[in-house]
C-alpha cells in the first residue's frame, strides 16, 4: 500500500517530531562549517525554523532570510523569539526571490530532496551568495537507514506499508550531493557525516513524537487499533528501554559544503 506525498503543514508537531533532530544535526552542521560571524544568510526550506534560529543564537548574522513553500509552517517560525530578526517568506528554492550574490552564505537543512529539481536548487543558491561565499547543505541520509523515523519505517514495511519518499530521495546520498555541488561549479568541496543521538523519556514519548509529523501520521491513522498495538510492540521490540525506561538511538545525516568560485 503506497501513500500520500509527505507534507508539513503544522509547524508544532514539526517541532516536536523532527525539529529536535534538526537541531542536533544542525549544532554538528554548525560546528563543521564555522562560518564568520555577522554574515548575511539565506534559508532556503527553512520550514519552521529550527534551523534558522540556531543561525541567529550562534553567529550574530548581519542578516537572515528564511524561504519555505508552506505558510503554515513559517508562521510557526515568525513567532520564534530565538529567530528575532529574520524575515520569513514564502517562496521557491528553485527561484529564489533575490538578487546576485546578495548573500555571504547559503544553506539548506533537511530540504534537498523535497526540491523537485535539486541541480536548480543548488544553482538557485550559488547565484545569490557573492564570490568566495558558502553554500551548504545536510540531508537525513534516507536511502542508507539514517532517517529519525527508520524504526518505525522498517516496521512499516514489514507489514506491508510502503511509507512515502521525498520527491527527489535519491539527492540524499553522499556522492550525488557531491556531484550535485561540483556540476554547480562550486569549489574547495567537502563531505561528511552527521551521527547524532536522541533520548525519549519512555517509550510513550517516543511514540508521540514520532507519529505527529506529516510522514508518519496518516499512516498510523488509517490502521486499524489492532494493527496499532502491533506495530508498538514490535518497535517496543527493536527499540528497547534502558532500566529507568529511557529509549535512546542514532540518526544520520550527509553533509555538503563548497565555495562560489572567486
Amino acid at each position: 500500500m503506497s501513500q500520500a506525498p509527505i507534507r508539513f503543514d503544522d509547524g508544532s508537531a514539526y517541532e516536536r517530531g523532527i525539529g529536535v533532530w534538526s537541531r542536533l544535526a544542525g549544532q554538528v552542521f554548525l560546528d563543521w562549517l564555522a562560518p564568520s560571524l555577522g554574515f548575511k544568510w539565506i534559508d532556503v526550506g527553512c520550514g519552521n525554523g529550527a534551523f534558522t534560529e540556531l543561525l541567529v543564537e550562534r553567529l550574530a548574522p548581519s542578516e537572515v532570510q528564511g524561504i519555505d513553500p508552506s505558510e503554515a509552517q513559517l508562521v510557526f517560525a515568525r513567532a520564534r523569539k530565538g529567530a528575532s530578526g529574520v524575515e520569513f517568506r514564502q517562496g521557491d528554492a528553485m527561484a529564489l526571490p533575490f538578487d546576485k550574490a546578495r548573500f555571504d552564505a547559503a544553506v539548506m537543512a533537511l530540504v534537498i530532496f523535497f526540491v523537485p529539481d535539486p541541480a536548480k536548487g543548488v544553482a538557485e543558491m550559488v547565484r545569490v551568495v557573492r564570490s568566495g561565499g558558502m553554500v551548504a547543505a545536510y540531508t537525513w541520509d534516507m536511502l542508507g537507514g539514517g532517517f529519525p523515523f527508520d524504526p518505525i519505517q522498517v516496521e512499516f514495511r514489514a507489514l506491508g506499508i510502503t511509507p512515502p519518499l521525498p520527491p527527489s530521495v535519491n539527492a540524499s546520498r553522499m556522492n550525488v550531493m557531491r556531484d550535485l555541488w561540483s556540476n554547480a561549479g562550486l569549489q574547495a568541496i567537502e563531505t561528511r557525516e552527521i551521527t547524532v543521538q536522541r533520548t525519549f523519556a519512555d517509550f510513550d514519548d517516543f511514540w508521540r513524537s514520532s507519529t505527529i509529523t506529516g510522514s508518519i501520521r496518516p499512516i498510523v491513522a488509517a490502521m486499524s487499533a489492532s494493527d496499532v498495538e502491533g506495530l508498538k510492540s514490535r518497535l517496543r521490540a527493536r527499540l528497547p528501554a534502558d532500566a529507568a525506561g529511557r529509549i535512546t538511538y542514532s540518526a544520520r545525516a550527509n553533509a555538503v559544503r563548497g565555495a562560489v568560485p572567486e
